[in-house]
């Protein structure tokens, strides 16, 4: 008899359901905020009203495009945390509310530990390679940098993280220094792609160990651009590519550092990366280039599961439920 989860993400700003049958995605809706672009990021006070005004069309449509009632739900599982307190507070109340009254269990599941998982989402039709554990993942998200040994479902360890800003955030702020919208992450790929990554060089701290530090990182290209605009108040219009490729090179090759650092300390060549950086063409493609020169077995995620979205939040509170 297969398992039906209905999962719920509201950490932040984007309002997702998922239904599951099994580890197969039936559906995955996600309802994305706008109202944040005029603020440069993400307003917990806005954020966690839209939830509210989202939560449930975004549900009703999940399970309309499952093409299943919500009498046939096993369970439903919620993200839990980390994340903006009140928007999860509206994810969470749904989700209790909702499985008292349908009289099913309640899951609750790690946001971060869910990013990992979503590896293990499968499409209707489509064959899929998922990871063998142990495995090591690097989740690199706007909120935070991690490198994870993951054991099996639900047992994973942290042996790496980072010791003050995420390297998303280190995305972003540059790209708001550059007068990118936000969210400039995506911006700053898009305009990398043009441009030379070794044209300019920032300092980097030089963390011992697993551990990443980006502050340092986004100090010196604050301080770069600085100084170049006195001596040229066009230069960032005339170097936005390079500045871009440059940018992203160096929080890349951070990572890259760290995440070989750790499969040699490990043995570990089986390789993942997750969470919204993952989406990243320069982090994705070295990471890709790995499994030439350093024989790993690299696995990344679909685009769509990238971000935050509630199938996997329901693929880990599928496993939790077993």
């Amino acid at each position: 008899m297969p398992v039906y989860i209905l999962g719920i993400e509201s950490s932040c700003d984007d309002t997702s359901a998922s239904v599951l049958m099994d580890n197969v995605v039936l559906s995955n809706v996600i309802a994305n905020q706008q109202v944040h672009k005029d603020f440069g990021g993400v307003v917990p006070e806005l954020a966690s009203r839209a939830h509210q005004q989202n939560i449930i069309p975004v549900i009703d449509k999940a399970l309309k495009s499952a093409n299943i009632s919500k009498s046939q739900l096993s369970a439903i599982a919620f993200t839990r945390g980390p994340g903006l307190l009140g928007s999860l507070l509206v994810g969470t109340s749904f989700a209790k509310s909702f499985s008292l009254g349908l009289n099913i269990p309640l899951i609750e599941v790690n946001h971060l530990k869910a990013h990992i998982l979503a590896h293990f989402v499968v499409q209707p039709g489509k064959e899929k390679k998922l990871p063998e554990f142990p495995f090591l993942c690097l989740t690199v998200s706007g909120g935070h940098t991690q490198i994870v040994i993951v054991k099996s479902y639900n047992e994973m360890q942290i042996i790496g993280q980072t010791m003050d800003d995420a390297a998303g955030e280190a995305f972003d702020k540059s790209a708001k220094i550059l007068g990118l919208e936000y969210p400039g992450g995506p911006l700053i790929d898009k305009y990398a792609k043009e441009g030379n990554p070794d044209a300019f060089t920032f300092a980097k701290t030089n963390v011992p160990g697993l551990d990443f530090s980006f502050s340092g990182l986004k100090t010196s290209i604050l301080y770069f651009l600085r100084d170049k605009l006195k001596e040229d108040p066009m230069f960032m219009q005339n170097n936005m590519t390079d500045l871009c490729a440059s940018i992203q090179s160096a929080i890349v090759n951070t990572l890259m550092i760290k995440l070989k650092l750790a499969s040699k300390q490990t043995g570990i060549t089986e390789v993942a990366i997750a969470g919204g950086v993952s989406a990243n063409s320069g982090l994705r493609k070295a990471v890709s280039d790995m499994q030439e020169s350093a024989g790993w077995k690299v696995h990344i995620p679909e685009f769509q599961f990238t971000t935050d979205n509630a199938a996997m939040i329901a693929v880990a509170g599928y496993y939790k439920f077993l």
